[in-house]
């Protein structure tokens, strides 16, 4: 039975498809199989896996529609055991035409319950919003992974985000867990970046991932050409990151198994 874990925060600019993409590729070398949801209408984490968003023809939002089912709208992607289910800007319509739907908030849950037969872990990234969308993908997923920005207002918004998933956790889905906090674009020459680091660790102790992800050019370079960190330079510090990342992740799941 497949884990579904969101990758969420309303903050934009964070590093959730940097880290969707990367994590799915890294645990996909590491033979497990890998599905990547994209639930955010700019559909970067589709072009970063290499598809062309233009020549989307179906994907999420005619899954959460229900005018195609989960499985025709998976793609495969030239990570190894990664698929796709790809976004396009129409999805941005999906939040107004929800709206006045029943059970709302349940149409991924409902829409791919199936599909965790099929594979070991499924990733949604989620838009920088707590609209409908990223609600969904609370309301579907097992858990949520949080990047965090070592940067000046990190922890902002932060509160709000957890005020979130709590009610999601009451309401929706009670079964929701935070599978941790991801520290992302970390500078080590500055004192900033130690900080923020101290604070996260201080505040949410164990929930922080151990692995830190490191400000990395060639991580910033990859989706320009639609490969992700390890395909492009599987000897940069991002991809040793990102694989370490998914080890941390996959140790984790073993010891709560």
């Amino acid at each position: 039975m497949g884990k579904i874990i969101a990758i969420a925060n309303q903050k934009g600019g964070v590093g959730k498809t940097t880290t969707t993409v990367n994590l799915a590729a890294s645990l996909g070398v590491l033979e497990k199989s890998v599905l990547v949801i994209d639930a955010d209408p700019q559909a970067n984490a589709t072009s970063g896996l290499g598809i062309e968003v233009d020549e989307v023809e179906v994907g999420t939002y005619q899954m959460l529609e229900h005018t195609a089912d989960a499985r025709d709208t998976i793609i495969k992607t030239s990570s190894p055991n990664v698929d796709l289910i790809p976004s396009h800007i129409d999805l941005v319509a999906i939040e107004i035409e929800l709206v006045d739907k029943d059970s709302r908030e349940s149409m991924l849950k409902q829409a791919i319950v199936d599909l965790k037969e099929q594979y070991d872990y499924i990733l949604i990234d989620c838009a920088p919003s707590l609209g409908l969308l990223t609600l969904n993908a609370l309301t579907s997923a097992d858990s949520v992974i949080i990047p965090i920005q070592c940067e000046y207002f990190a922890l902002e918004g932060l509160g709000k985000l957890l005020n979130t998933i709590k009610s999601v956790q009451r309401i929706h889905n009670p079964d929701l867990d935070i599978e941790g906090m991801l520290l992302t674009m970390y500078d080590s020459r500055l004192r900033l970046s130690n900080q923020v680091v101290s604070e996260v660790k201080k505040h949410f102790g164990d929930m922080v991932f151990d692995t830190i992800i490191q400000r990395n050019v060639r991580l910033g370079e990859a989706p320009s050409y639609g490969e992700s960190i390890i395909k492009y330079d599987a000897s940069s510090k991002g991809a040793t990151n990102y694989l370490n990342m998914a080890d941390e992740l996959l140790k984790k799941n073993r010891e709560t198994v």
